[in-house]
């Protein structure tokens, strides 16, 4: 399957649609006191910057988003491959654009925090050149969540 991955907004129907099912899937595995989910309306915010994979097609298969913070880290947000399309490689080739746009803009660390019962996204992550650490940004450690890092300064 060929796909594409480009920036959108995150207000279209089609990014509503994932974000959805985003959601529905971490709500089967985290309690709601550990989500850090962002709204649509978050990621249209000037900090953040979506990217969406879509198909030959048009239709919407995966998204990921950078959110910058004034520390120089950029923050990976909102990660989400349809089943359908996972195993193509299209969580990585998100990161990939995330971590790009973040090295352009000069940002110093790429930073993120994840369920930690969510394995098939630590192993994209880990893939990605990131790696675990202590908890990053404002978010609480828990047994919920598992957060990595990765300098963007060679």
């Amino acid at each position: 399957m060929t796909f594409t991955i480009a920036t959108e907004t995150p207000l279209s129907d089609d990014v509503r649609a994932l974000v959805q099912a985003l959601n529905a899937f971490t709500y089967d595995l985290t309690p709601a006191e550990y989500r850090h989910h962002m709204t649509v309306e978050q990621m249209a915010q000037p900090d953040t910057t979506l990217f969406v994979a879509r198909d030959a097609n048009g239709a919407p298969l995966g998204m990921g988003a950078l959110r910058r913070h004034p520390n120089g880290a950029g923050e990976v947000k909102r990660m989400f491959v349809k089943p359908e399309a996972r195993g193509l490689g299209l969580g990585g080739a998100i990161l990939a654009h995330i971590e790009a746009l973040a090295r352009e803009e000069g940002l110093v660390r790429l930073v993120l925090e994840t369920g930690a019962n969510f394995d098939a996204a630590k192993r994209v992550y880990e893939r990605g050149g990131l790696t675990p650490c202590e908890p990053v940004l404002d978010y609480p450690p828990s047994p919920w969540t598992a957060f990595y890092a990765k300098a963007l300064t060679s």
